[in-house]
């Protein structure tokens, strides 16, 4: 999902959806308000990345997940030392969904709970109550060597019987994380690679 989708984008789906028929146009617009909406929200919970996914189930339907990746500041500037903290009652709490994590970027934890979250769809007829579905909400937070900040890994699906899978996958990516960034290994394979060969000799002989 863009969390920040240009100005110009925005405008030709606006125009777009004032294109369509008077019969679907107002489903278009409740979709692009969600979407807004959503999209808020999402940025102002500091979150730097959403993806979105649809996997079919064994009825021939999907079952939907959302992953996010999002980055806090840590209370009194030592981002190590509060997940070390929250990673070492992980320990003493395992009843209550909690536990920590080695990971290959650092010491973690994991945090996984049931709960009530808001569906997708219409209030029912005669209610303003948005309705409610059970979501299975899976929690990693780390942080890197020097890092200021918490990153947080959640995944939400409505597939709680597979909660087993999806714990999976939220470990998977957790253990892909780096603080390294990519760009700046690339720049220095390229660096070492032109730095050998004939013009790197020839560069070290005339200085």
């Amino acid at each position: 999902m863009d969390l920040n989708p240009p100005f110009e984008r925005v405008l030709e789906l606006v125009k777009q959806v004032l294109s369509l028929p008077d019969e679907l146009r107002g489903h278009a617009e409740r979709v692009v308000r969600f979407y807004t909406g959503i999209v808020g929200l999402l940025n102002a919970q500091n979150v730097l990345g959403c993806a979105l996914g649809l996997h079919p189930d064994e009825s021939g339907g999907f079952m939907s997940s959302v992953i996010t990746v999002s980055a806090f500041p840590a209370m009194g500037g030592n981002a190590k030392l509060v997940v070390a903290s929250l990673a070492g009652s992980a320990a003493d709490r395992p009843d209550e969904g909690m536990r920590p994590l080695n990971l290959p970027c650092g010491a973690g934890f994991l945090a996984e709970k049931i709960r009530r979250a808001p569906a997708p769809g219409a209030p029912p007829e005669g209610s303003d109550t948005a309705p409610e579905g059970t979501v299975w909400q899976g929690t990693v937070a780390v942080t890197g060597p020097g890092a200021r900040d918490i990153v947080v890994l959640q995944l939400v699906t409505s597939a709680v019987d597979l909660a087993d899978s999806y714990r999976d996958v939220l470990l998977g990516v957790a253990h892909t994380l780096s603080f390294t960034d990519p760009l700046l290994t690339e720049a220095a394979d390229n660096s070492n690679r032109q730095g050998s060969g004939a013009a790197a000799a020839i560069e070290s002989d005339f200085g």
